[in-house]
């Protein structure tokens, strides 16, 4: 169960630093800029945590990423604004179809 919280704050830190890239604009302004940096150090240091704790790398680093991928993806078009089509909708899909195919596979 530590593991799964530890992964959550690691998606959460890492979603943040992302979102924050955007918004520091090539590093302009300095509190974005600051978000950036400490969203990913603590990004790391909780996925690094979520390893030792024992969940598998393939496992972490899966849901990591497509967690990921799927929150940014979603805060863009929510709160930045950004365009959504079709294609990627189904790109999402396929990406977390992917990560549950993962989940199936290690537990076997």
């Amino acid at each position: 169960m530590l593991a799964y919280l530890l992964l959550a704050l690691a998606i959460g830190a890492e979603v943040t630093a992302t979102i924050s890239l955007k918004l520091s604009e090539g590093f302009s302004k300095v509190g974005p800029s600051i978000l950036v940096v400490v969203g990913y150090v603590v990004a790391f240091v909780a996925l690094s945590q979520v390893l030792k704790a024992g969940l598998p790398i393939g496992v972490a680093y899966a849901i990591w990423a497509a967690a990921g991928v799927a929150l940014v993806a979603i805060i863009g078009v929510v709160f930045l604004k950004e365009p959504v089509n079709a294609a990627m909708i189904a790109g999402l899909a396929l990406v977390i179809g992917g990560v549950v195919l993962i989940e199936v596979g290690s537990a076997q």
